[in-house]
């Protein structure tokens, strides 16, 4: 009885070793670009512009914005939600009032510059839970009280 071997290139062709690395490296540096212009992407559109307060006076009902400004100084009122202030223009006179219930960071206080994502409900901005951020003063402002 004889047994005839079949030769391996009559039913499969043999991929060369070096184009099946080529072919590999080509599928993951494209899924590679292809993940991060995903990231790219959503990074970018879920970004915001900050409004400051006199651009919200043609601000929609139930439309969100996130303002940026000062907080005026005596129009701070503790809530049993929360707490209601008004934030003004850092160069300017006007301002919104806001009614936030959330996290009151620690530094949040009269004078200081905040960001907050509010929404218009009639004449008040109703913040959005846990959005209220409080920056810190520039320590590399000139103070203009010093004497060099």
């Amino acid at each position: 009885m004889v047994i005839h071997a079949r030769a391996c290139c009559d039913t499969e062709q043999v991929m060369n070793p070096a184009r099946k690395r080529t072919i590999r490296l080509t599928v993951a540096l494209s899924a590679a670009v292809l993940l991060a212009v995903a990231l790219v992407y959503t990074s970018l559109s879920a970004s915001s512009e900050a409004r400051s307060p006199s651009e919200l006076a043609t601000a929609k009902p139930g439309v969100s914005y996130q303002v940026t400004g000062k907080v005026v100084d005596d129009s701070v009122r503790k809530t049993s939600d929360g707490v209601d202030f008004r934030i003004r223009d850092r160069a300017g006179s006007a301002s919104v009032p806001v009614s936030y219930s959330g996290a009151i960071p620690d530094p949040f206080r009269e004078g200081r510059e905040v960001i907050i994502n509010v929404r218009k409900q009639g004449p008040m901005f109703v913040g959005e839970r846990d959005s209220l951020v409080t920056k810190c003063p520039s320590k590399f402002t000139e103070d203009k009280t010093q004497k060099t």
